[in-house]
């Protein structure tokens, strides 16, 4: 017998395998909290200005080819409060942003620290960090899966594990108001997010709106992937939701903050950064030489 093959006939005469000492099962708690220590200690982050964090996102997500060209935006709260923010200069693709490319905008848009102009359709941030206090970063962009999932008008259905971070917490404007670029876009906009992390917009796109700019990245990329999971289930038929309770217990898993916070954020970010998303923008995509 090659010494790559096995043996089935060990196999099936093999006992079951005894765990815990023949104790009883231990339960979910208790994996949640090794798991949370163990990635607590073992997951380290890089250390970055807001500015190479912006530019690190924008090229995450342009070599996932969720953006479309000069259609969508991405920006950080300004340590100056009082809506300011940062922002990617209008004209440059997302894959081009260095850290020198993020401009800082006033609340009427007007460049305050660098060169160039905000894309005018980042005036809808404005509102929502207005109405969200909790919201330290934005992306919006208009991706080929979500793009096509809201040109037929669907809210998200969590129809499988990989979608639970989005468990009561995508929402879904049903009609288009036009063009982003004036107040009352960001009126309507905000209202239909209310206090959720991401919303699917009839006839457009996507926003993730979070505590930090690595959250808003992980649940953009995330929320684009979602949205290919629910068109591909639905050529099989009516897809169907998971359970409401497990996957509610999933979501509050995958999106739980670390015991220690994010301690090297800077200081425009949130300290409340949760352990998987520590993993997914430790990868080595997440640092292309800029």
């Amino acid at each position: 017998m090659s010494a790559t093959m096995v043996d089935e006939t060990k196999i099936q005469g093999a006992p079951p395998p005894q765990l815990n000492d023949g104790e009883a099962l231990r339960p979910k708690e208790y994996f949640e909290q090794r798991s949370a220590k163990e990635m607590e200690k073992n997951l380290q982050f890089p250390t970055r200005t807001l500015q190479e964090t912006l530019a690190c996102a924008a090229r995450l997500i342009a070599s996932k080819m969720e953006d479309a060209g000069l259609a969508g935006q991405i920006s950080a709260r300004s340590a100056r409060g009082n809506n300011f923010y940062w922002t990617l200069r209008y004209g440059l693709g997302w894959d081009e942003a260095t850290p020198d490319d993020f401009i800082e905008v006033d609340g009427d848009l007007n460049t305050v620290t660098g060169d160039g102009m905000a894309n005018p359709a980042t005036r809808f941030h404005l509102w929502v960090y207005a109405g969200r206090p909790d919201v330290s970063s934005i992306i919006h962009v208009h991706s080929p899966w979500t793009a096509a999932l809201v040109a037929a008008r669907q809210p998200l259905i969590v129809c499988q594990m990989d979608m639970t971070p989005f468990q009561d917490d995508c929402a879904f404007l049903g009609d288009w108001p036009g063009l982003p670029i004036a107040d009352q876009e960001g009126v309507i906009i905000t209202a239909a997010l209310g206090k959720k992390r991401s919303i699917l917009l009839a006839n457009h796109g996507m926003l993730t709106a979070a505590c930090s700019v690595q959250e808003a990245t992980y649940l953009a990329v995330k929320l684009e992937r979602a949205a290919r999971i629910q068109i591909r289930a639905a050529t099989f038929g009516p897809v169907k939701p998971v359970d409401v309770a497990l996957a509610t217990e999933a979501r509050d898993y995958l999106l739980r903050p670390t015991e220690s916070g994010y301690a090297r954020a800077p200081a425009t970010d949130s300290k409340d950064m949760s352990s998987e998303l520590r993993s997914f923008l430790n990868k080595k995509l997440l640092t292309p030489e800029i």
